[in-house]
């Protein structure tokens, strides 16, 4: 009788920790706890007038042109976004993932990155050429058609970053923060 007594009392128990649960959640209204990184959006988008997704990248925005940026375009971000952060590298280069360009606290106003601009209000940080500023594709001769992706990010909180920061820096600072990202990527190869 006594075991009877005590499993009723443990069925109980989970029933009622059951319902607290369901309470807690109802009550929060479905919203994330504050520790859980805000959820992504895919509606963020990034294009380019020079290129397409996944076409080559025009000569003049490379090391065998002008090695100027190319004009970027901007939409669709979140209306709780605080600002834009932008990482353009080559996942295929010799030496291993190559950063050509660090871009951060890109005001939400930024509708457009014109060629050979940066935004007035945006921090760039150190490429892995050692600049603070684009560098163009220049894949060594030889080494195939590498992809050039240009990131963006719709980040939840200006991150005031000193300028010069590197990629390990910005990625670390970005975590938890990021509302929406979307990629555009080029295409280069050395002849």
């Amino acid at each position: 009788m006594r075991w009877r007594l005590g499993w009723l009392v443990i069925s109980l128990l989970v029933v009622v920790i059951g319902i607290i649960i369901v309470i807690v959640n109802k009550d929060s209204g479905g919203k994330k706890m504050d520790n859980q990184p805000p959820a992504t959006s895919t509606s963020l988008a990034l294009s380019s007038s020079a290129f397409s997704d996944n076409q080559p990248i025009p000569v003049q925005y490379t090391c065998k042109g002008e090695n100027v940026n190319p004009p970027l375009a901007i939409s669709d971000v979140p209306a709780e976004a605080k600002a834009l952060a932008l990482i353009v590298h080559d996942p295929d280069a010799v030496s291993g993932d190559f950063v050509h360009w660090l871009m951060w606290d890109i005001p939400l106003a930024t509708t457009s990155i014109n060629a050979n601009t940066v935004p007035v209000g945006a921090v760039q940080g150190q490429n892995d050429g050692g600049q603070s500023q684009y560098m163009g594709p220049c894949p060594p001769a030889s080494t195939g058609t590498h992809r050039y992706m240009f990131k963006l990010y719709a980040l939840d909180t200006i991150l005031n970053l000193p300028a010069g920061s590197e990629r390990p820096v910005l990625e670390q600072a970005m975590q938890g923060h990021v509302l929406a990202k979307t990629t555009l990527t080029g295409l280069f190869a050395s002849q």
